[in-house]
C-alpha cells in the first residue's frame, strides 16, 4: 500500500478513536474487579484478575501476529473488540469464582488481537519519518481510554451496579468496531482465512529481530502489572475515593509527552529517548511506593505517566524499525508478548506478595524499579547489529 504523506488522515483518526474506545472497554472494569471478586468469595485470587487476562493475551499474540500478516489488519482488530463485547455480557452470568476466572482468561484474547492489528495498521499508513509521532498519538488515544475507562467505570459502579458496568464495557467495545467498519484494509495480497491460518510453527512465535525492543518492553511493564493489581487498594488506603484517580493523573501526564517523545525519537533516535524514559521510570516506581499520602500518590502517578509517555511510543516505533517489512505483525506481536509477560509477572508477583497486607505494597514497586535499572544497563551496552 502506498503510504500517505499526511499524518491526520481519516483512516488514522478513525483507528485512533477505535483504539480509545477499545482500551476504555476493558480498562473500565479494572478498579472494581478486586472488590467484585472479594464479594464472590475469591479475595485470595486478586493477583489472577490481571495475570489470567495477560496470560491469554500473551498466548494469542503469535496467532494475532500471523493473522495480521496474512488475512489482514482489520479482521484481527475486530475479532479482539468482539471478544470484549461478548465478555461484558457473560460477567453477570458467570457469578462463581471459577466462572469469573475462566472469563478473565477468555477476555484476555481481546488484547492479544486488537492492539497488534492497530499498531500494524498505523505503521502501514504513516510515512517512516513520522512514525514515532504517529505512535505517540495512537498511544495517547489508547492511554486516554486507559485513564477515562477506570474513572468512568468507578463512576458507573458508584451510582448503579456491577451489571450496568459490565454492559457499559460491551457498549464501548461495540463503538470500537463501528468506528472501523468502513476503513480500508491496508494489507496487500491478503489471504482467505482457513483453519490452516491458525497453524503456528516455532518461527511464527517470536520475531528475533524484535527481541531488543521486547526486552525493554518487559522491564518497562512489570510495574504496570503491579499498578493494575495494587493501586485500587493502595488508593483506598490513602483515602482516595475514586479508584480511577491514579489513572487520570497518569494519563494526563503522558498526553503531551507522548507526542513530543515520538517526534524527538524520529529526530534523534530511539535509544536516547528510551534511556531517558527508563531513568524517569526508575524514579517514578520508587516514588509510588515511597510517598504515602494522597498528594504523594498523585505526584508518583504523574511521574509514572511521564515515564510511560516517553517509553510507549518510542518502543512501538523501535519495534517497527527492527521488523521485517513483510512481517511487521509478528514483530509487533513479539513486543506485545513481552508487554503481557511483564504485566502478568508484575501482577502475579504483587498479588502473591501482597496478600491484603497493605504494608507489603511499597516493596513491590521498589522491585520493579530495580528491573528498570537492568533495562537501562542493557541499553547502555546495546549496539545495533
Amino acid at each position: 500500500m502506498e503510504v500517505d504523506q499526511k499524518l491526520y488522515t481519516r483512516q488514522f483518526v478513525l483507528i485512533c478513536l477505535s483504539s480509545l474506545f477499545f482500551s476504555a472497554s476493558y480498562n473500565m472494569l479494572i478498579p472494581e474487579l478486586p472488590n467484585y471478586l472479594s464479594n464472590l468469595g475469591g479475595a485470595e485470587y486478586k493477583g489472577l484478575i490481571i495475570a489470567l487476562f495477560t496470560l491469554t493475551a500473551g498466548l494469542s499474540r503469535p496467532f494475532s501476529g500471523k493473522l495480521t500478516d496474512t488475512i489482514g489488519r482489520k479482521p484481527v482488530l475486530m475479532i479482539g473488540a468482539m471478544v470484549c463485547v461478548l465478555s461484558g455480557f457473560f460477567y453477570p452470568i458467570l457469578t462463581s469464582v471459577s466462572g469469573f476466572l475462566l472469563l478473565r482468561l477468555v477476555h484476555g484474547f481481546s488484547t492479544g488481537f486488537s492492539p497488534t492489528a492497530i499498531a500494524t495498521y498505523v505503521s502501514d499508513i504513516i510515512p517512516k519519518h513520522k512514525l514515532g509521532e504517529a505512535m505517540g498519538i495512537q498511544g495517547l488515544c489508547f492511554s486516554t481510554g486507559l485513564a477515562l475507562g477506570p474513572a468512568l467505570g468507578s463512576y458507573i459502579k458508584l451510582y448503579t451496579d456491577y451489571n450496568t458496568l459490565f454492559y457499559s464495557s460491551s457498549a464501548m467495545a461495540l463503538m470500537a468496531i463501528l468506528l472501523v467498519i468502513r476503513v480500508k484494509e491496508t494489507l496487500q495480497n491478503k489471504q482467505q482465512f482457513n483453519i490452516k491460518s491458525l497453524k503456528i510453527s516455532s518461527s511464527d512465535i517470536l520475531a528475533k529481530e524484535a527481541l531488543p525492543a521486547a526486552l525493554i518492553t518487559f522491564v518497562s511493564y512489570l510495574g504496570f502489572g503491579v499498578v493494575l493489581t495494587l493501586i485500587p487498594d493502595w488508593s483506598t488506603h490513602l483515602g482516595i475515593v475514586n479508584k480511577g484517580t491514579f489513572f487520570i493523573a497518569f494519563t494526563l501526564a503522558s498526553v503531551v509527552v507522548r507526542i513530543i517523545a515520538g517526534k524527538v525519537s524520529d529526530t534523534y533516535g530511539r535509544i536516547i529517548v528510551l534511556k531517558i524514559g527508563l531513568l524517569v521510570l526508575i524514579i517514578a516506581l520508587f516514588l509510588v511506593g515511597f510517598l504515602t499520602s494522597k498528594n504523594g500518590l498523585l505526584f508518583g502517578a504523574i511521574t509514572y505517566g511521564l515515564a510511560m509517555g516517553i517509553l510507549s511510543p518510542t518502543i512501538n516505533a523501535w519495534t517497527i524499525d527492527l521488523s521485517h517489512p513483510l512481517a511487521k505483525g509478528k514483530s509487533i506481536a513479539t513486543m506485545y508478548i513481552a508487554l503481557e509477560a511483564g504485566i502478568g509477572f508484575g501482577a502475579l508477583f504483587s498479588g502473591w506478595y501482597y496478600q491484603d497486607v497493605i504494608t507489603n505494597i511499597p516493596l513491590t514497586f521498589y522491585t520493579c524499579s530495580i528491573f528498570a535499572v537492568f533495562g537501562y544497563i542493557y541499553l547502555l551496552k546495546y549496539k545495533k547489529s
